[in-house]
């Protein structure tokens, strides 16, 4: 059966270049790579032609002679390839081999023992204040830590951890795929190389226990409700010798109850009487910073928002500090019931004003409803 042409076996021109020429490998690998289609020859052949196409095609001499000579290039005798050289195929396969086996091609064939510890996380609840301002807060979490007993190798005290007779110590055991051998984590010491025959009898052999932690937390200033902390190593600790998993600390902040917060901004309301907006006052507002005076002019209307520069929340991370700012709004506060003097102070300035109590309102509005039904 004669070959198929190796550009047309990757799908791609003879113009292309060597990273064209990778990418269509890399898709043909990933579409036919046999542990992905098991028991399926076809699928293999196909796997195999790639490979075979992708050695000759990702070599610049390979290739020149492939483009003048065709296939008789290296055929028996013809001088050009003859199979088995790879040692282009790592950074090709390096996506591809985590995917199937979860570790790569050639290196130290003993970097994946060691697992690391899971990452844990902490629902932190802060005051709306501490937040704003930064705090650090003591928390106690559960999490596993190497157990004391064994020292974390997992094996009856008296005994130590043996090794793997599956992969002969080296945490991972070879497997023939086509024209060459990859190296995949081996299932009986999960990549350790090493394997507990006598199980320490307080960690059930896995090298670790539940123990309660007591942690500070360091709350940055301007921290925002929902976002996460993250604590390097202060998660669960590895197993044979892995490195501790990450703490992430959730945040949330309670609601306050005169400012609300939107982004580095403060809001708040406060209440002020009618003669405090018509003849203007100054008044005492709450702030983050204790309470401020400020100034109401003359005729403020009811809804004014005033704005205070850099008393607001501070911006997490900058560098000098920096502030958001408050903003007061005012309203006209309109009592329910009123004294006998203030009621007869009212209905001396409503008849002032041209109109009575009960029609209250403004003097032009009502002039101009006058006018028009007059």
């Amino acid at each position: 059966m004669s070959k198929r042409d190796y550009y047309e076996v990757l799908g791609v021109s003879k113009a292309a270049s060597l990273e064209d020429v990778k990418k269509a490998y890399r898709k043909k690998a990933v579409q036919f790579h046999p542990d992905k289609n098991p028991g399926n020859k076809e699928a293999e052949d196909k796997f195999k032609e790639a490979t075979e196409a992708y050695s000759v095609l990702s070599d610049a001499e390979n290739r020149a002679k492939y483009d003048r000579f065709g296939h008789a290039a290296f055929s028996q005798g013809g001088g050009g390839f003859q199979g088995g050289d790879f040692s282009g195929f790592e950074d090709v396969f390096g996506d591809i081999f985590s995917t199937f086996f979860g570790g790569g091609m050639g290196g130290d064939p003993r970097r994946g023992r060691g697992r690391a510890g899971n990452d844990l996380r902490y629902d932190l609840d802060l005051a709306f204040e501490e937040a704003a301002f930064g705090c650090e807060k003591e928390v106690t979490l559960g999490r596993r830590a190497q157990c004391e007993t064994c020292a974390g190798s997992g094996a009856a005290k008296g005994t130590s951890r043996e090794r793997c007779r599956q992969c002969e110590g080296a945490g991972q055991v070879r497997v023939q795929q086509g024209f060459f051998t990859l190296a995949r984590t081996c299932n009986v010491c999960s990549g350790s190389g090493e394997v507990v025959k006598n199980p320490c009898t307080d960690c059930s052999g896995s090298g670790l226990r539940l123990k309660e932690s007591k942690l500070k937390v360091k709350v940055p200033a301007g921290v925002d409700h929902g976002q996460r902390l993250k604590m390097r190593g202060e998660g669960e600790a590895g197993a044979g010798g892995g490195p501790n998993g990450d703490l992430y600390v959730q945040i949330s902040i309670d609601e306050h109850p005169v400012f609300q917060r939107q982004d580095h901004e403060v809001v708040c309301e406060v209440p002020i009487t009618f003669s405090a907006a018509t003849l203007g006052t100054e008044i005492e507002v709450p702030s983050l910073d204790g309470k401020i005076k400020l100034k109401i002019p003359p005729g403020t209307p009811s809804g004014k928002v005033f704005r205070i520069k850099s008393k607001g929340i501070p911006v997490l991370g900058s560098n000098p500090q920096r502030r958001g700012d408050q903003h007061v709004r005012v309203y006209v506060h309109v009592p329910k019931s009123v004294s006998d003097d203030e009621r007869e102070l009212l209905e001396k300035l409503a008849a002032i004003q041209g109109t009575t109590v009960h029609e209250g309102g403004d003097r032009g509005f009502f002039g101009k409803v006058k006018d028009i039904f007059s």
